[in-house]
């Protein structure tokens, strides 16, 4: 078997980041870290495909998709990671604005969540958010609304049959 890479690692609680950063070093930052660092998201939440936003972060390949889905305790760090990004946006209202940063973060972790841990929690995820827009009346873009329905699987569909 090839060595994992090191985005599994991390996931895995056993590497690093590209700043020597553990992911329980990570989940411990404050909010005021997770506003403020553009970073960490990228090795929290991975994807199959090159970030925009922090380039030379963490590619999955196909082969670290399929190792991530078969590591319990990869997908296990990807719940508590939903969890403490949860607690982030339940707690903060900077985000509940027509344009922000964070509304890209979203799209990552629904994504990240369908592609390495399933679908369900993806869908939990997207519903916590648009649960706390519509708590908090927030004037969030059609725009980074559609991208987070066509990032939950099921979602999108569900939104035409109604």
């Amino acid at each position: 078997m090839a060595s994992r890479s090191p985005v599994i690692k991390f996931l895995s609680g056993s590497g690093s980041d590209h700043r020597g950063r553990f992911l329980e070093d990570v989940l411990a930052f404050s909010d005021n870290e997770l506003e403020s660092r553009h970073d960490f998201i990228q090795w929290l939440f991975p994807l199959d495909t090159p970030s925009a936003a922090v380039p030379g972060s963490p590619v999955l390949s196909s082969e670290d998709i399929k190792e991530i889905r078969g590591c319990q305790q990869c997908r296990t760090n990807l719940l508590r990671a939903k969890e403490r990004m949860e607690r982030f946006y339940r707690e903060n209202d900077h985000w509940l604005v027509p344009f922000d940063h964070n509304h890209r973060r979203i799209t990552r972790i629904i994504r990240s969540l369908a592609l390495l841990v399933g679908e369900a929690e993806a869908k939990e995820f997207y519903q916590f958010i648009e649960q706390r827009i519509a708590d908090a009346n927030a004037p969030i873009s059609a725009t980074s609304r559609r991208f987070w329905r066509e990032a939950a699987p099921g979602v999108k569909d569900q939104q035409k049959g109604t």
